[in-house]
């Protein structure tokens, strides 16, 4: 509780005009939000910029913001909406233009197999459940990809997400039950395809 307080009062200090207090929010929520979006679309880049973009939004609109919701939630909200209309611009290009992300990155993202010196095998094999994982996520609905990302990897509490999502807590429940059903089936579909080339 006293996270949230700490929170609620550097967004008081910031209505005032105090820019400080709000670089301490950028400093406590930065790798939450930059590794939210880059789950969310396979690019360090890409994802960088979203969260860039949903601080300057925070900032624009800390004015609007009402202690009702916690301030990671409202952020993690306004960064899902960017994230979520950039996936959707993404599906308009052509399909020449690879916004999925590198091997590299999605390693750094998805550390299955860590160890702290680990030999090519298990790099190899870290690179390869990392790229399932990528792919699986990439053929979620929006909905499910964001509840698992919020949850499973960024460890978002239920309320919060169901805060995010606009929905009741029983629903982000049940909808990450799907999604990780769906996860799990997409997860195997890959790996049996990969056995078979």
């Amino acid at each position: 509780m006293a996270r949230v307080d700490e929170d609620l009062d550097l967004v008081l200090r910031s209505k005032k005009g105090e820019i400080g207090a709000f670089g301490e929010l950028v400093d406590r929520y930065q790798s939450l939000v930059i590794n939210f979006c880059y789950r969310m679309l396979g690019n360090k880049e890409d994802a960088e910029d979203i969260a860039q973009e949903a601080f300057l939004r925070a900032f624009a609109a800390i004015g609007r913001f009402q202690p009702r919701a916690k301030f990671s939630t409202w952020l993690l909200t306004i960064a899902k909406n960017l994230t979520l209309n950039l996936i959707r611009n993404e599906r308009r290009r052509p399909k020449g233009v690879d916004a999925v992300g590198s091997s590299e990155d999605t390693l750094q993202a998805v550390d299955l197999a860590a160890s702290d010196n680990p030999g090519p095998d298990r790099v190899a094999l870290r690179n390869e459940r990392a790229e399932y994982v990528r792919r699986a996520l990439r053929e979620l609905s929006e909905t499910h990809r964001t509840i698992i990302v919020l949850r499973d990897f960024e460890g978002v509490t239920y309320e919060e997400i169901a805060g995010i999502m606009g929905c009741r807590k029983g629903t982000v429940k049940s909808r990450l039950s799907r999604a990780r059903e769906q996860l799990k089936q997409i997860l195997i579909r890959c790996e049996a395809s990969d056995l078979f080339r």
